[in-house]
């Protein structure tokens, strides 16, 4: 049985994406890492940190995006694509440019690939996310925020990236472009695998975290959209009061410990509201979330409720409960 991991990345190191680490984390359960490379600005040194790790399994190709072929973040998806493609296992992992694994887990996610290896039933394996927030110390648990989602699939060539890559489908005589086409797709059947995903997307610095939204707009809605964002916002992205959002006290990946260590931007941090805060709620702090939030912790285990889903379980196995949760703040 062999195991292949991918990816894709497009200015990572600019926009403060913790790559190295997410590459490191899963070289030792892995037999190659496959990353498509898109064409990057000129001062941004992705490849060059890339391949300062000085692994033989990583394969790392260059690409280039079209967002007008590939509009409101298929291109996300066709990136995907085209890195999945060039994988040799018969099972896919797949990490963003912001997900780590916790070497913890990476036996538990070896042995779920060789137990269900020759069951043909199964196409998919999901993982439990932890979305950190600001820094390192707060972990989102609330409504927004999805709890589980593919992360290792069959290595099968009807199996594509989904929407904005979010996560993955079946979709027999696919043309190439509509990945945000409903119609004649098919959820993957999965299991759990067992394991973690620890999602850093939102730990940047704030000016960085701003300058990430507005390239997720260009991705998504175009360049006017995102020129208006930059415009109307401020240069720096306002995290919020951490107090609504419950601590972490559980361990990290160990490949995270010297990027936690230089985190710098704590004056920029505040736990409570401003006595005079005027900015709009983030959606984790708007009113409806908060009650539904609350439902699902005290009235229903933590279970996420009307969750839409890009995966429908073997029958028979229902979902577990997340390990490590994060404790809410009283």
């Amino acid at each position: 049985m062999k195991i292949s991991a991918f990816s894709f990345l497009r200015n990572g190191a600019k926009l403060h994406y913790p790559i190295v680490e997410s590459i490191r984390s899963a070289l030792p359960l892995v037999d190659e890492f496959v990353i498509a490379l898109g064409d990057s600005d000129p001062e941004d040194d992705t490849r060059a940190r890339i391949e300062a790790i000085g692994s033989p399994k990583i394969v790392l190709f260059d690409t280039v995006w079209d967002l007008e072929k590939y509009p409101r973040g298929m291109e996300h998806a066709h990136q995907t694509d085209l890195a999945k493609e060039r994988c040799s296992g018969d099972w896919l992992l797949y990490l963003q440019g912001d997900e780590v694994l916790h070497e913890d887990d990476l036996e538990t996610i070896r042995a779920s690939a060789t137990r269900w290896h020759n069951d043909e039933r199964v196409e998919a394996m999901l993982f439990d996310y932890l979305h950190f927030w600001g820094d390192y110390d707060h972990v989102h648990d609330s409504h927004t925020w999805y709890k589980q989602e593919v992360r290792l699939i069959r290595n099968r060539p009807d199996i594509h990236s989904f929407k904005s890559a979010q996560s993955f489908r079946r979709i027999p005589n696919f043309d190439g472009v509509s990945y945000r086409e409903k119609a004649g797709t098919e959820k993957l059947v999965a299991v759990h695998s067992g394991a973690r995903i620890f999602h850093y997307g939102w730990v940047r610095p704030p000016e960085a975290m701003q300058k990430k939204r507005v390239y997720f707009e260009v991705n998504h809605q175009g360049q006017r959209s995102a020129a208006h964002l930059e415009s109307s916002e401020p240069a720096a992205f306002d995290y919020g009061p951490l107090s609504r959002v419950p601590r972490y006290d559980g361990t990290h990946p160990a490949v995270m410990k010297d990027r936690i260590a230089s985190l710098d931007w704590h004056p920029h941090l505040r736990e409570h509201p401003a006595p005079d805060e005027t900015r709009p709620l983030h959606d984790h702090e708007a009113f409806r979330d908060r009650a539904i939030t609350f439902l699902e912790r005290t009235l229903f285990g933590g279970r996420h409720l009307f969750a839409s889903r890009n995966y429908k379980m073997l029958p028979g196995l229902s979902l577990p409960r997340k390990r490590n949760p994060p404790t809410p703040r009283p």
